[in-house]
């Protein structure tokens, strides 16, 4: 009797584990039976970095419902903010996209360079000079290289939304010139290639999470940060901040990606309308940001903020002096993604 217990319980588990290691291969948001006709139905899960008031947040909201209409409710979305679904983590947010223990996320670039350098190639400074330029790069062979790279690491590339070009603000003084960033103390993500710019142009770049740095600032910690419009205004930075200076020299898409052993196993009526989906959410995103991108900023410069934009020839004196960089990283990119993303001139 007992050593027909202790048989019963050894299945038991086994086949628990069993269904766990199931459930991380296919991804949090697994399949849970058919329609009526044979057609499979899913819940899936989709994380995004930003939060709720966010672009991002309201694409993935589209995204999802596109897919419930597009499948007569067989698709179900349930959406995450703030990276919940890896403890605030982007890089292990994007682990888990790679992995298969969830199924979509909305990520820059810079965060999937976390996992391989490679990644950071669009962001590359002083590449691209508007949002238009660098979005027109990745409808072509650029977007098609970073598709390769993606499914190289497990992600089907849905598609690139858009966080806009980085900006820098301080509570020192204007920068317009390399002079100015000497000595600066400035937050910045932890991405090899950002920490080897700012230190070229002269700043002391530092890296903390994001939630501290209103309060770094406060307190004297840093000086300053750098990020996109929105992220600078959806933080209220212009609270801490009074200068804005507006250079362009960083293009920051988002990747629409979606675990690609998920993508691969479904219907070719399926991966249609996820296709078609994000799509339509891609396109929304990259509009909304823009427009909203004008307003924040007016209204950041109504609560006081000194918005400061570079001419061309001020820009040219930072990126005059780039030259070793964008050979260091060449190495690192290789041909493919180097011929994309470095700079005219400098190959």
């Amino acid at each position: 009797m007992i050593q027909a217990g202790i048989t019963n319980v050894k299945k038991i588990l086994a086949t628990a584990l069993i269904v766990a290691f199931a459930t991380v291969m296919t991804g949090c948001g697994t399949n849970f039976g058919t329609t009526e006709d044979g057609k499979q139905k899913y819940r899936w899960k989709f994380t995004v970095t930003a939060g709720a008031n966010s672009t991002w947040y309201t694409a993935a909201q589209l995204f999802g419902e596109e897919l419930d209409k597009q499948s007569n409710g067989r698709m179900k979305l349930q959406i995450f903010t703030g990276e919940r679904l890896s403890a605030g983590e982007p890089v292990a947010g994007v682990e888990q996209l790679m992995d298969g223990a969830k199924d979509f996320s909305y990520n820059s670039p810079i965060i999937y360079a976390g996992i391989n350098p490679k990644f950071g190639a669009v962001v590359m400074p002083f590449r691209f000079t508007s949002v238009e330029e660098g979005h027109e790069a990745l409808q072509g062979s650029g977007g098609e290289a970073y598709r390769k790279l993606l499914a190289e690491n497990g992600v089907e590339l849905l598609g690139f939304g858009e966080s806009g070009m980085r900006q820098v603000t301080n509570s020192k003084r204007p920068i317009k010139t390399p002079a100015d960033m000497k000595g600066l103390k400035l937050r910045i993500p932890g991405f090899g290639l950002y920490t080897d710019f700012y230190r070229t142009v002269g700043a002391n770049p530092t890296t903390m999470p994001f939630s501290e740095v209103f309060t770094a600032i406060q307190q004297g910690a840093i000086d300053g940060q750098e990020n996109p419009v929105d992220v600078i205004y959806s933080a209220d930075l212009q609270a801490v901040q009074p200068y804005l200076s507006i250079w362009n020299y960083s293009y920051d898409p988002l990747i629409l990606g979606m675990n690609k052993d998920l993508y691969e196993s479904l219907s070719d009526e399926d991966k249609q309308i996820v296709r078609t989906a994000a799509q339509k959410a891609n396109t929304f995103q990259i509009n909304e940001n823009r427009k909203q991108e004008s307003i924040k900023l007016q209204e950041m410069e109504e609560s006081g903020i000194q918005a400061y934009e570079m001419t061309d020839d001020e820009v040219e004196q930072f990126r005059a002096s780039l030259a070793p960089l964008y050979d260091k990283y060449r190495d690192i990119y290789g041909d493919e993604l180097s011929k994309e993303f470095i700079p005219e001139g400098e190959k």
